[in-house]
């Protein structure tokens, strides 16, 4: 006879098996492994746009801390 595999998740420091739960338990779970995903995406975006954010400051200050001469000089 063949095993069935089941999948287990732990919720709590509680060890359910998927399978073993009901529909609507299934899609709340599921619901929550894809927001901690979503989460995950968003907080890697905020990185990179924090860290796009904090290069374009640097460039600015760099700008304001030239000589005028020399952005006359750049700009034409």
């Amino acid at each position: 006879m063949g095993q069935d595999k089941k999948t287990p998740i732990v919720i709590d420091d509680v060890e359910y098996q998927y399978e073993d739960l009901s529909q609507e338990q299934q899609m709340l779970f599921n619901h929550c492994v894809d927001l901690d995903r979503k989460i995950g995406s968003a907080m890697f975006n905020l990185d990179q746009l924090n860290v796009g954010r904090q290069t374009f400051t640097n460039m600015l200050k760099e700008a304001l801390n030239k000589p005028k001469e020399v952005l006359d000089i750049v700009q034409g």
